[in-house]
């Protein structure tokens, strides 16, 4: 029962082993490619962070130039959130809740007004390239990516499910 084959037509049933052969590992390469991207892009997000609190107050300057309405604390909660949500994506601990925070924080930069002129008269719906170029957009992406499909299965976040899964039950 367990070997009896799902089509009559024997090639199209060799087809259908090769698919579900071909869809395995697609599957199995899905946490690979997660920890590279977390690992990837946690990474820059550190640096990123870790170079706005080096020199904070070129931070809290620019941040003023931009006409924010708290350039000091939104210097500091980008540059920690930058740092410590970076570290947090490369072990993937937290990472849904990390992945939305970086997400909005990304979209917030994107509609700062160094980046906002991609969207004036819908440019960026009518040539994509301008928004791809613009820094916080590769960013936005991978923290969306994060916050959509989780960590992976190399991560905190699933050993601990496993772990918990594994406890008794009451």
């Amino acid at each position: 029962m367990k070997d009896q084959p799902i089509f009559k037509n024997h090639h199209i049933q060799r087809v259908a082993v090769f698919y579900g052969y071909f869809l395995s590992l697609g599957n199995n390469l899905q946490s690979l490619f997660l920890l590279w991207m977390r690992l990837t892009w946690g990474h820059q997000f550190v640096l990123t962070g870790m170079k706005k609190l080096s020199d904070i107050n070129a931070t809290i300057q620019y941040f003023t130039t931009l006409n924010l309405h708290f350039p000091t604390f939104e210097a500091y909660f980008a540059g920690y959130l930058e740092l410590i949500g970076g570290v947090l994506m490369m072990i993937g601990f937290c990472s849904r809740p990390v992945g939305l925070l970086l997400s909005l924080l990304m979209i917030m930069a994107l509609s700062s007004p160094a980046h906002v002129s991609v969207f004036h008269e819908f440019k960026a719906f009518f040539e994509p390239a301008l928004l791809v170029k613009e820094a916080p957009y590769p960013f936005l992406i991978a923290s969306l990516l994060l916050f959509i499909f989780g960590p992976g299965r190399v991560s905190i976040d699933a050993w601990i499910k496993r772990w918990a899964d594994n406890q008794p039950k009451y």
